[in-house]
């Protein structure tokens, strides 16, 4: 399999073909740019790079760094850029996010996965339908934003999850999986860990003054740090949502163990003194009544039921019971 997982060259119109030349020093005519995609595992991708009279040691190292939390760096006359999707690989945790390393000038893209990225087979599909963006900065934007839609499912289903949870929680019959509710958290708190410096990253490459990128090209990447905030928000949202529902959780046991504990007190304090009566008559010394009358056993039961209705009456009217 190449290093080079897509290449190709867009023309003035968005009309995109797959490129013939496929040297990594190529650049396109004038209102052209091109798309090269390479997969940062494969050992052929360090060898293009530093072909590359434009990409210097510095941009390698970030291209091919393990580590890619989103963040953008002007380096020159390119931006390197750092963003993340959700990991959609199957058999794959979603919060598992997948990394793209960006290395951007006026006329190239050159992008870098360590595993397969949804979005960016999205980007290829668009291409392929001659529907590309017209600049490098609109090309970034749009790709911002397909991570975004493809992470919408998984924030739809995370708040349908938590909504199920707390309608689960009104009833008192259901019992709640209190590890499905950790999970839920954990798996918001993992989204955001990456989508926060994201939508950082991205309203920081609004503010940089590059030649290449146009007031439109800003447009489109704040609209896309929007929808990153707006992501940032909802996971939020989650993650407090978990909050209240394990407060309430806790609340609801503590309220039943509250109850059961008052139940065994009042069961306690009723057979303490019925015990306590029992037990002198079974003592065996002189004096003691009714021990030569047939009835003796029946006057005692007598007396210790009256004695607990007695006390149920008492332990209502102090609603106890």
């Amino acid at each position: 399999m190449s290093a080079l997982l897509f290449s190709y060259e867009v023309d003035a119109k968005g009309h995109a073909s797959p490129l013939s030349n496929t040297d990594i020093n190529y650049h396109p005519p004038k209102g052209h740019y091109v798309w090269l995609h390479f997969d940062a595992l494969h050992a052929d991708t360090r060898t293009w790079l530093t072909a590359d009279v434009d990409v210097d040691n510095v941009a390698t190292r970030t291209l091919l760094a393990d580590d890619s939390r989103p963040r953008t760096i002007v380096h020159d006359d390119a931006i390197l850029m750092n963003l993340r999707g959700v990991n959609l690989n199957p058999g794959a945790a979603p919060e598992d996010m997948v990394g793209i390393r960006f290395f951007i000038q006026e006329d190239r893209v050159i992008s870098v996965e360590r595993r397969p990225l949804r979005a960016t087979r999205d980007m290829a599909e668009r291409l392929q339908r001659h529907n590309a963006p017209v600049t490098t900065g609109t090309f970034l934007a749009n790709f911002a934003l397909m991570l975004t839609e493809r992470m919408n499912p998984t924030i739809i289903e995370i708040n349908e999850q938590v909504d199920a949870l707390e309608e689960q929680i009104d009833d008192p019959k259901n019992w709640l999986d209190v590890s499905k509710l950790s999970e839920l958290r954990r798996e918001s708190i993992l989204l955001r860990r990456y989508m926060a410096p994201q939508r950082d990253a991205l309203n920081s490459l609004t503010l940089q003054n590059v030649d290449f990128i146009t007031d439109d090209d800003r447009l489109r990447v704040r609209e896309a740090a929007d929808q990153a905030t707006r992501v940032n928000e909802e996971l939020d949202a989650v993650r407090e949502r978990c909050a209240i529902v394990k407060d309430q959780l806790t609340d609801q046991r503590a309220e039943q163990m509250n109850r059961n504990m008052m139940l065994l007190s009042v069961v306690a304090a009723i057979f303490l003194p019925l015990g306590l009566i029992s037990g002198m008559m079974g003592i065996n010394v002189g004096g003691m009544p009714w021990v030569e009358n047939g009835n003796g056993f029946w006057y005692v039961t007598a007396i210790v039921v009256v004695i607990g209705l007695i006390q149920l009456l008492i332990f209502r009217l102090l609603k106890w019971l």
